[in-house]
């Protein structure tokens, strides 16, 4: 049966991937002649799919080299990148408060299932969520939560807790509650812009979902 979890974001929500995504994406784009990603521009490229950051940055409209980027950046993820991920302070015990209240929790994030599995069991937290649902070439977040509604795993008391506008937005097409967090990568801007029904400023804040109805 359908229940009201409080669906996480992963990137920019619960850690911090800039180090392993900047480095991983440089990698596939100089392997392919193009010129690095500057590290002051990383964060902005954190939210949207992979594959629609990559087409915005190299500027190419085919599908297979799209393809053949991501399965470069891939490569360097999948052995390190991953790794680089940094656990936002705060994060482990918002999550555990969040448990002991016995709320239900999932995530749902852009990156592909698998990675999003090592990079909860490198912070030791993958116990904290019933399910997780991950992304891949041409899938959105829009379409995640709505399969999670429609296969029953979520109910429409659900809420989407995530950084950027795209979360967001996604929450809203789906009828779902949103949250939006400040301590990732998107601006205050960004969120205020998409009027997420809340707006949270750091980790702790979380535990005040708990009660949400």
């Amino acid at each position: 049966m359908a229940a009201a979890f409080r669906i996480f974001d992963l990137d920019g929500t619960i850690s911090d991937p800039a180090v392993g995504i900047g480095r991983s994406m440089n990698y596939a784009l100089e392997h392919f002649g193009y010129p690095p990603v500057p590290d002051r521009e990383v964060s902005r490229l954190i939210g949207p799919p992979l594959d629609q950051t990559l087409q915005s940055i190299v500027g190419s409209g085919s599908p297979d080299h799209i393809a053949e980027l991501v399965a470069k950046y891939r490569e360097r993820y999948a052995e390190i990148g991953y790794a680089e991920n940094v656990i936002y302070p705060g994060i482990p015990e918002a999550l555990l408060r969040l448990s002991v209240a016995d709320v239900p929790m999932g995530l749902c994030t852009s990156k592909r299932a698998d990675f999003a599995e090592l990079i909860l069991a490198l912070f030791g937290i993958r116990h904290s969520f019933a399910f997780i649902s991950g992304g891949d070439i041409g899938v959105r977040k829009v379409d995640q939560l709505a399969s999670l509604l429609g296969d029953r795993v979520i109910d429409k008391a659900s809420i989407m807790i995530g950084d950027r506008a795209v979360d967001i937005l996604a929450a809203k097409a789906n009828g779902l509650r949103s949250v939006a967090v400040l301590w990732g990568h998107g601006s205050v801007e960004e969120l205020q812009s998409v009027a997420p029904d809340v707006l949270l400023k750091a980790p702790d804040d979380l535990v005040a979902i708990a009660d949400a109805d």
